[in-house]
């Protein structure tokens, strides 16, 4: 079975949605390709309001914040593929024809497009990624997956609880499952800061009096069948302090220790990953190192918030329309991270349009300053009442910051925060 669009987005979550409806509005015909039995990705799982604020101007929960984009697609001219796998992707880059090859319920499937925009999102770091010694019993869940089992399929996956990671999932599965009569006897964090949002800290831990260790590492697992309990050690200067470690008996255990750009896809089609996101580098128009392959969401690099998914979503369907007319981007400058932050998105930077920056702090700090270097000459500068690394900067840098400055295609952007 061999299907023909002028695009494909891989990926039916909020990112996958908000493209493909800005693709349509383009006036181009669009698939949609999701693995799971419905639209909405994780949104569906997340029961807990806080969605919505920008995108709708009200507070959603998850689901509700699906369905609004669900019924937009719905309604529009776009074809979506339920219970489909993306096995494999090719390119084509000296091709305007690119592949896509499916499994669905139908056998197998080919699709031919002009344009690809990749919208997997993310997927949770395990145990293995971070190497807890210890034996391997039952009640060890990734904080994602226990909120799956309590919201979708209604099982309580313990009694006693212990969090490692303060990631968002984490802090809010801390607050479910104290809903449900639960006890979260602790949240362990190696950090000497929170990795979640502060309002995530304060609702989550502060309402319901849940213990957050920082500066704590999770240095074993006990139990062979269960498990039993946990060993904390403190850090101090970088360093664990064994004399002072101590045990946390629960017989649950949820990992929040981070996302990770769901990018296998991306990697065998040899699109360039950047090496701290684990998501493909990207131009001013969210186009990879691949002509016609956009990248935007979770997949790009992990958001605080579902909100600014759909924006930069919006960005990049509207970007690959673009594309699809003839539109091709002018000079473009590199971008990198410099003093104290982690990365930059994207990689490149157009200075004769309007771009929307997106970047990650790496240290905790009030009254910074947020400093827009072009080849060593400060272009732009912006104050930041509080950064922090779990709350993502975002702001605009366009041709009035570039206006009367000196620069060519090997010229170079730093960012910092002094």
């Amino acid at each position: 079975m061999n299907k023909i669009y002028d695009a494909v987005v891989i990926g039916g979550g909020a990112a996958g949605m908000a493209a493909a409806l800005e693709l349509n509005t383009e006036g181009f015909s669009c698939a949609i390709i999701e693995r799971e039995d419905h639209l909405g990705g994780i949104l569906m799982q997340c029961i807990h309001n806080g969605f919505g604020l920008h995108e709708f101007k009200e507070e959603l929960t998850g689901p509700e914040f699906a369905e609004r984009f669900i019924e937009q697609v719905n309604k529009n001219n776009i074809s979506v593929y339920l219970n489909t796998t993306v096995i494999r992707f090719n390119p084509a880059e000296d091709s305007a024809e690119k592949e896509i090859f499916c499994i669905s319920p139908a056998g197998v499937m080919k699709i031919t497009c002009r344009a690809v925009l990749l919208a997997m999102g993310c997927r949770e770091r395990n145990r293995g990624n971070i190497r807890i010694p210890g034996a391997r019993p039952a009640g060890v869940y990734t904080a994602g997956l226990a909120q799956r089992l309590v919201n979708i399929e209604g099982y309580i996956p313990g009694k006693e609880i212990a969090v490692i990671g303060s990631g968002d999932i984490g802090l809010i599965m801390a607050r479910r499952l104290s809903w449900v009569g639960c006890k979260v006897k602790a949240v362990v964090e190696i950090m000497p800061y929170p990795a979640g949002l502060t309002r995530n800290i304060v609702q989550c831990l502060n309402d319901f009096d849940i213990p957050l260790y920082l500066s704590s590492q999770t240095t074993n697992i006990f139990g062979n069948d269960r498990v039993e309990g946990i060993e904390i050690t403190p850090m101090e200067n970088g360093l664990l302090v064994p004399e002072k470690k101590f045990r946390i008996n629960c017989d649950t255990v949820l990992l929040s220790v981070g996302l990770v750009p769901e990018n296998e896809l991306s990697r065998s089609a040899g699109i360039q990953l950047n090496s701290v996101t684990n998501g493909p580098l990207t131009d001013s128009n969210l186009m990879t190192n691949m002509e016609g392959v956009f990248a935007c969401g979770n997949v790009l690099h992990v958001h605080d918030l579902v909100d600014w998914v759909c924006e930069e979503s919006r960005r990049a369907g509207c970007y690959a329309a673009g594309w699809l007319r003839g539109e091709r981007p002018s000079l473009q400058i590199s971008a990198k991270a410099g003093f104290h932050v982690r990365y930059v998105n994207p990689a490149r930077i157009a200075p004769d349009k309007e771009n929307t920056v997106y970047m990650r702090s790496m240290v905790v700090q009030n009254d910074a300053v947020l400093e827009v270097c072009l080849d060593g000459q400060v272009i732009h500068s912006k104050k930041e009442r509080f950064v922090q690394p779990s709350e993502m900067i975002s702001f605009k840098l366009g041709p009035k910051d570039f206006e009367g400055k000196k620069f060519n295609s090997s010229s170079v952007l730093e960012f910092n925060i002094k």
